[in-house]
This record gives C-alpha cells, structure tokens and sequence, in this order.
C-alpha cells in the first residue's frame, strides 16, 4: 500500500504561481510513477505531469508544457508540482497518483491516488 498526501494548493490570481507538493509513504518501491492530474468539475480527470522514478524522465500535456515542472525528491518522498503563469482553466482539484504504469498520463494505470487539493485561479 502507498499513501499519498497533497498540499499547496491555495486561490491565486491569473499569472501567478503555486507550488503544490505529495508526500508518499508505505511501500513506494511498488511504483515507478508519481503523476499529477486535475479534475474540474463536470470533466473528466486529465493527466498533467509525470515522472519516473528510476529514470526521472517527466512528461507533461499540452496545456502546461512551459508552465508547470515536475520535480521529485526521493529524500522526502515527495512530488512536487511547480505551476507557473496560471490560467483560469488551470482551476481544479489536482490529484496525486502512484503505479507502476506504461502511459504515464492515463489515469487507469495509477493504484494509489491522494485526496486532492484544490487550486482556483482567478481572472
């Protein structure tokens, strides 16, 4: 079992920044992934970011390449989320996950999911 826990997330204006970080603990040797994802209400659940464990190789989606930076510090088992210029799309609950996945952006191959953290940005 791995248990994730979220924190950062907080109500900024357009343009500003936020740093929103994941605490794993447990068996974090089972996974080789930690990946981000946001769900805003009444969309589905989007894959953000994500990074390998062993090989620290990120990606991101399309609406945040340039902006957001993945980062992990296996010290802490922690997984950060460095989320710069925000838009007001970017307003969601933003998820950490865990697994041991072949697509690092697809929901259904993460087991372990946190509790969320909301991130509201305005315009």
């Amino acid at each position: 079992q791995v248990q994730l826990v979220e924190s950062g997330g907080g109500s900024v204006q357009a343009g500003g920044s936020l740093r929103l970080a994941c605490v794993a603990s447990g068996y974090t040797h089972a996974s080789n992934t930690y990946g981000w994802f946001r769900q805003a209400p009444g969309k589905e659940r989007e894959g953000v970011a994500a990074i390998y464990t062993d090989t620290r190789i990120s990606h991101y989606a399309d609406s945040v390449k340039g902006r957001f930076t993945i980062s992990r510090d296996s010290t802490k088992n922690t997984v950060y989320l460095q989320m710069n210029s925000l838009k007001p799309e970017d307003t969601a609950m933003y998820f950490c996950a865990a697994g041991y996945v072949a697509v690092p952006l697809r929901a259904a191959g993460y087991m372990y999911w946190g509790q969320g953290t909301q991130v509201t940005v305005s315009s």
